[in-house]
């Protein structure tokens, strides 16, 4: 069995962010040489997802007023986390869209249907964050 585990890092300039980061891991998928197996990727913060959906930018708004109407991110005083930090609508973010993904490798590839693409969602940007990616497989 070959195995492959990196981290990419990642550091927005933006509190909120999704960021397509399908390429990176399709580069990953053939560095690994796995031509059937799966590969994990999973962000490694509390206030940071991957999740898969289309790569249309109308999505991609409605995402960030859904999830603001979900947890506003303010008045930071509506949460008992915000004290020392005021990104408890993060940590509730990510819960909704998730920590990870997983996703089949057929014949060398990631084997996703038509539309679908991998991202980083940064609910708390502006500092460098890391995402695992781990590729098992033949």
């Amino acid at each position: 069995m070959k195995t492959l585990t990196k981290e990419l890092w990642m550091e927005t300039p933006t509190r909120r962010a999704i960021v397509s980061i399908h390429a990176a891991v399709e580069r990953l998928v053939a560095e690994s040489g796995v031509r059937e197996g799966l590969a994990l990727v999973s962000a490694m913060h509390i206030t940071a997802s991957v999740f898969i959906n289309d790569n249309e930018a109308g999505l991609h708004h409605d995402y960030e007023v859904w999830l603001e109407k979900l947890a506003p991110e303010k008045p930071y005083s509506q949460y008992q986390h915000n004290g020392y930090e005021d990104n408890a609508d993060a940590h509730l973010k990510r819960q909704v869209m998730g920590r990870e993904v997983v996703v089949a490798i057929t014949e060398g590839a990631l084997h996703l249907g038509p539309w679908e693409h991998i991202f980083y969602y940064e609910f708390d940007g502006k500092r460098r964050k890391r995402l695992l990616v781990k590729i098992i497989g033949d």
